[in-house]
């Protein structure tokens, strides 16, 4: 349209009409006469206006979304690190709960047996390709550890040392097919030699061919020579299997070793031998046998026929 008089007027005809409709709409109120007309527009674009707002609407969502999804992933990397730190702490105290265990029971063992202790951890095992059974302790000739000395836990006889830097020593694990033990039984006091066999149970030659043996019957170290390498009364296992006497000058037995030789942690070096060979006072108590239950028998007696108001009984 030109920019003539006849528009000016138009356009401003149309403005005032505009502004007339609206003080009508206003004054009106709920009984507005263009209400019909609003209602007809919305009906017209309504679902243009709906359709636009579905476009755009996902948008903001997103937008809003990305925003949450940044605080979101705040609080849940802030809980991963707490969680975290909840496992490590919580480990650690698992750890330490296990070697207070390990400790308390090795100190009980050497005050049964009487033995001075230097206590040690495993921090190495001896390479698997060397085909022996070894670890490596943290404590050294700077802790008075010497050769030939024996090892222990608070469940029985681990080895004996080998090797001793100033720092670190070398020991020989029990069930190393090149490690021989002195050993005695509990209840015969029969004498023999247990040698390892790796992760099979120990091979013990009993001195006596005819020695009685039984499954269960237990063993402890016979002590050595001036106390090395092996001081005695040291828990070392029990019997599991016997071989058939056959006459021979001596008797095979296999003895389950009391140590489990996989799971080494805290461990204790004898520096001092026992004033008095310990005997079997080391050993565990053995669990009492649960007694009987005595069975009680109640037999009922059957009743006679009622009695009358006399006393007598009806026959």
């Amino acid at each position: 349209m030109r920019d003539t008089r006849e528009s000016r007027l138009l356009l401003v005809l149309l403005i005032a009409i505009a502004f007339a409709l609206i003080t009508v709409d206003i004054r009106g109120g709920e009984d507005s006469p263009v209400d019909g007309a609003r209602r007809a527009a919305a009906t017209v674009f309504g679902p243009v206006e709906n359709g636009v707002s579905s476009a755009v609407d996902p948008i903001g969502n997103a937008i809003a979304a990305v925003k949450d999804s940044g605080e979101r992933h705040t609080r849940v990397s802030e809980l991963e690190r707490e969680n975290a730190a909840l496992k490590a702490k919580l480990g650690s105290d698992d750890r330490n709960r296990s070697k207070i265990r390990q400790l308390d029971s090795m100190l009980k063992t050497a005050g049964a047996g009487q033995y001075g202790i230097k206590g040690a951890q495993v921090i190495a095992i001896g390479a698997a390709q060397g085909f022996s059974w070894t670890v490596t302790i943290d404590a050294g000739a700077g802790d008075g550890l010497k050769r030939d000395m024996t090892v222990l836990n608070g469940d029985g006889l681990v080895g004996r040392v080998t090797t001793v830097g100033p720092n670190t020593a070398t020991v020989l694990l029990a069930n190393d097919p090149d490690f021989t033990v002195g050993t005695r039984m509990e209840r015969t006091d029969e004498l023999g030699f247990a040698s390892g066999q790796g992760d099979q149970p120990l091979r013990v030659q009993l001195l006596n061919g005819k020695a009685k043996v039984k499954k269960g019957d237990r063993l402890v170290t016979f002590g050595s020579q001036a106390d090395k390498p092996f001081v005695p009364g040291v828990p070392v296992g029990q019997v599991v299997r016997v071989d058939p006497s056959g006459g021979d000058l001596t008797r095979t037995i296999y003895v389950k070793p009391y140590v489990g030789f996989t799971k080494l942690d805290v461990v204790g070096v004898v520096v001092q031998a026992p004033r008095t060979d310990p005997r079997d006072e080391v050993l565990p108590t053995k669990p009492a046998k649960p007694k009987p239950t005595p069975t009680v028998t109640v037999t009922a007696t059957p009743s006679g026929p009622p009695a009358d108001a006399n006393g007598s009984y009806e026959q």
